[in-house]
């Protein structure tokens, strides 16, 4: 074979497909990659096993394809970066959140049992499943009226797409699954069980590493606190009192940490050997932190897919109303870790395109040609609801100044200024609360395929936006997050920092720059967008009301 290269193996959950890196961890070079969709994709229509038809606003996931992806892809990028499995000193494991499961103790998803696999709430929910409406709401006014302190930590609202609020909807809904659950489990945690105790149904839950990333931001978790009180559920459901002591088991580690060795089935499942180190998982987007070659506060990372997630580290802790979550230690080491975002935005690209049966390419030409402001057109961007600052998931889109002369790459445009315009809006919230925000990264999938999206973007920011150095920066966070569980001996790395900068250096070829002309009509046009999009306005007002009407 002749390569003497040493690697780390990251393992990146998106919302339909695995994707994996074999990483140099001299240098980051991706030594060979591949990636996998899952065979039952997002299950929002019908159930597989029974036909049944689903509800609105469920988003569900099969947990086997989550193994079966892995599986095909480790092995073939294993062959592609033609690498031996005695080369491996690490893994990583990044996932979708609020992407949870109940399971039993031997870490048997409850879909799979013959008892609940016709029954849509045993199964995995995915992140962007959001019938948890009434729960939600319960939540939120019970932690207001107790004045609960950890609700500031997360601008004062706790999201849809969220840990408790998915219990509590299988709880109201399905007793007999919440009864049957032994363990509830963000799906991150889940197969980083799988890997180092199982694949189940031979795991103990006492071996579970619960990833101090996902307990922080979508469970309410604070490294001097814990969980919210038994108190404090039992005012929200009776039923609810001991969730934490009795269906939540294991402990809560950092990424980065070593959560354990690969097991001999864990092993065989990848093509690898035992003993490997597994790092614990952190949520997707957080690991294009470190992936986009960030280690220093004060940059705001943008994870740009179907939907996008901003996080910024921070050495101040502050409390700002809207954003998603703060949490120290979150992300890095030594800093506050901030979470904003926005629930659509490639998402809603894709909408356009599929609705007018263009392609990205056309609409992409035509609205180059267009002025800012997109010829009068303007685009409200929440066709998933609003994330950030609002955090209400029953908010929808929408255009304003379309006419009879209207032409769809306007719209595509329009939707491209809009998403701009809420990144600029998270920015405000953050500084007006007293956090910085100096630098910008773009990463993810989005930033490679349209300059003139980044364009946009540092028009509308008047900021220079400097795209990730690779377009895999999530793999490639969680390939870091493996190298570091390896430890310094078997890396040389001292610190996560030291592995970033070796593992991930900055872009210098490429880098957006503001123009005048449009930074000052942007400023005008993004007053407009704020009066549309207030959140106690007639706009937002007509959406909830119109949501409520069509169910």
């Amino acid at each position: 074979m002749g390569n003497s290269s040493r690697y780390s193996i990251g393992l990146d959950f998106g919302t339909e497909s695995v994707r994996v890196l074999v990483v140099d961890i001299r240098d980051g070079r991706i030594a060979g990659q591949a990636s996998e969709d899952y065979a039952h994709s997002v299950i929002d229509q019908t159930l597989p096993t029974s036909g049944e038809k689903l509800p609105p606003d469920y988003a569900l996931q099969h947990p086997q394809d989550w193994l079966e992806a892995t599986s095909i892809a480790c092995k073939e990028a294993m062959r592609a970066a033609d690498a031996s499995a005695d080369q491996i000193v690490g893994i990583g494991v990044d996932f979708t959140s609020c992407t949870m499961l109940p399971c039993l103790a031997d870490g048997t998803p409850l879909c799979l049992t013959e008892r609940f696999r016709n029954t849509p709430l045993a199964w995995p929910k995915l992140w962007k499943h959001h019938g948890a409406k009434a729960e939600t709401d319960r939540i939120n006014q019970v932690a207001q009226e107790r004045k609960e302190k950890w609700l500031a930590r997360y601008g004062g609202i706790i999201g849809i797409e969220w840990f408790f609020p998915k219990i509590l909807e299988t709880l109201n809904h399905e007793p007999k699954v919440y009864d049957a659950a032994d363990v509830w489990i963000e799906g991150g945690d889940w197969f980083v069980w799988q890997l180092i105790d199982g694949p189940f149904p031979r795991c103990n839950p006492s071996r579970i590493s619960r990833s101090t990333c996902q307990a922080g931001y979508k469970a309410c978790w604070n490294r001097h606190t814990g969980y919210p009180s038994r108190e404090y559920f039992k005012a929200v459901d009776p039923r609810l009192e001991s969730v934490v002591q009795e269906k939540m088991p294991g402990t809560l580690q950092s990424p980065g940490t070593c959560a354990g060795n690969l097991s001999e089935a864990g092993a065989k499942l990848l093509g690898l050997k035992s003993g490997i180190p597994v790092s614990a998982a952190i949520i997707d987007a957080h690991a294009g932190v470190p992936g986009a070659g960030v280690a220093s506060p004060s940059t705001l990372v943008m994870v740009m897919g179907t939907s996008s997630c901003h996080m910024l580290n921070s050495r101040i802790e502050a409390m700002a109303p809207g954003i998603a979550g703060v949490v120290e230690d979150g992300i890095l080491p030594g800093y506050f870790g901030y979470e904003t975002g926005q629930a659509s935005v490639g998402d809603a690209f894709a909408w356009l395109v599929k609705t007018f049966n263009l392609s990205h390419q056309t609409l992409t030409r035509e609205a180059t040609s267009l002025p800012p402001g997109s010829g009068g057109v303007m685009a409200i961007d929440w066709l998933n609801g609003c994330r950030t600052p609002l955090m209400d998931a029953r908010l929808s889109g929408g255009f304003v100044g379309i006419t009879l002369g209207t032409r769809p790459a306007q719209l595509y445009r329009a939707m491209m200024e809009a998403t701009a315009f809420g990144v600029r809006w998270i920015c405000d919230t953050l500084r007006e609360a007293g956090v910085p925000v100096r630098r910008f990264v773009a990463s993810g999938g989005l930033p490679g395929k349209s300059p003139l999206l980044m364009q946009i973007y540092a028009d509308v920011l008047d900021a220079r936006i400097r795209p990730a150095a690779s377009e895999q920066s999530v793999a490639l966070g969680a390939a870091i997050l493996g190298c570091i569980a390896a430890g310094q001996h078997a890396t040389g790395y001292a610190s996560i920092s030291q592995a970033i900068h070796a593992m991930a250096p900055e872009r210098e070829d490429v880098i957006y720059r503001p123009d005048l002309r449009a930074r000052k009509q942007y400023d005008k046009l993004y007053e407009i967008y704020r009066s549309l999009c207030a959140g106690g306005g007639p706009v937002a007002a007509a959406m909830r009301r119109l949501r409520e009407l069509s169910h």
